[in-house]
């Protein structure tokens, strides 16, 4: 069983170009009822001095980490101990300057691929050359405020599907580049739900619970949304073990078809949301494009189906619907994966 919580995953201060101390910060997650942030100042660790006694103040967990910010693109280094230098890393040298975030243990992820660039946003565009998707951690897919209808989250959202395509396991969340906490936000906030193993009350200021999101965050034990927390199984046959997003499904020769269950919990952090009653649409995504859909609402939360699992490679969850005034994607799920076996 995994524990389910709200994070925000890319957050600034003013030790670099937030407006913002890391305690208000940590004051103003918590009144949006999340669990924890990543505090990812850009090329700087400085306000993690404080951490230690702000999440004891706050009960917020504050997760080591910071973001490249250079000329060629951004890239978020989350889990780490020390700083990681980038300055002498050219356009096609990024694996080199990967390899000493994962040496530390922690997870690479592409900010905002998309963003425009120089000269509104130096560098927010990625230029760095990739050989090898495998050292991708986890990509960026929506940033900003209502990040579903934004063109360059739309591109980012397809370049994470056209890897999960071509067999590479990458995570996709969500990062609201967070700056600024004394004005009002009226657009809708995506946050990152990252499952974690449940082994009783979790405390922020546990010292293997920072290690168990970046599992999370690697392992793509994902699920993202605007609102209600959107979740998906799969179970291949009756006796067989169910498994859940992020993990493997392990196939045998013989079976055809798996049931897939997707369940809406529509409690979630909902003061911080509004959506009308209505019937949302669950569509099943894969690498051969939609498989199914599903209908579910606040009195029908739960629906089932079964798919045809030959030639799958992955399977998520997308829940759309009308919100705030759109048509649009509000939550989606991390990929469940298959895996055959004679």
């Amino acid at each position: 069983m995994r524990q389910w919580l709200p994070y925000e995953l890319h957050t600034h201060t003013f030790h670099s170009d937030g407006e913002h101390s890391l305690r208000e910060l940590a004051n103003s997650a918590k009144e949006l009822g999340l669990f924890g942030i990543a505090m990812t100042d850009h090329n700087t660790m400085s306000p993690l001095l404080e951490r230690e006694q702000i999440q004891t103040e706050t009960e917020l967990q504050i997760i080591r980490g910071m973001e490249w910010t250079t000329f060629f693109g951004h890239m978020l280094a989350i889990g780490i101990v020390d700083y990681v230098d980038w300055r002498d890393l050219g356009v096609k040298d990024i694996h080199r300057g990967i390899e000493r975030v994962h040496r530390q243990g922690g997870v690479v992820g592409i900010a905002h691929p998309y963003r425009v660039g120089s000269p509104l946003c130096t560098g927010c565009y990625w230029e760095y050359e990739i050989s090898d998707w495998k050292d991708i951690d986890y990509i960026e897919v929506w940033s900003y405020t209502f990040p579903s209808i934004m063109n360059s989250n739309q591109r980012a959202f397809q370049l994470w599907t056209d890897m999960l395509n071509q067999g590479y396991r990458i995570s996709g969340v969500c990062g609201r580049d967070w700056h600024v906490s004394s004005k009002k936000v009226t657009e809708p906030i995506a946050v990152t739900y990252l499952g974690l193993a449940n082994n009783g009350a979790l405390n922020p200021e546990q010292t293997d619970l920072e290690k168990a999101a970046v599992d999370a965050l690697r392992n793509g034990s994902i699920s993202v949304t605007m609102g209600p927390l959107l979740q998906c199984t799969v179970q291949p046959g009756p006796t067989d073990p169910v498994y859940g997003i992020g993990e493997e499904v392990r196939v045998n020769g013989v079976a055809d078809t798996a049931q897939v269950q997707v369940e809406v919990d529509f409690t979630v952090r909902e003061e911080h949301w509004q959506l009308a009653d209505q019937e949302l649409r669950v569509v099943l995504m894969s690498n051969k494009g939609q498989i199914a859909e599903l209908n579910v609402s606040r009195n029908a939360s739960i629906a089932t189906c079964r798919v045809e699992v030959k030639e799958l490679i992955w399977l998520r969850a997308e829940l759309h619907g009308a919100f705030h005034s759109c048509i649009t994607m509000i939550a989606f799920t991390n990929p469940i994966y298959f895996a055959y076996h004679k």
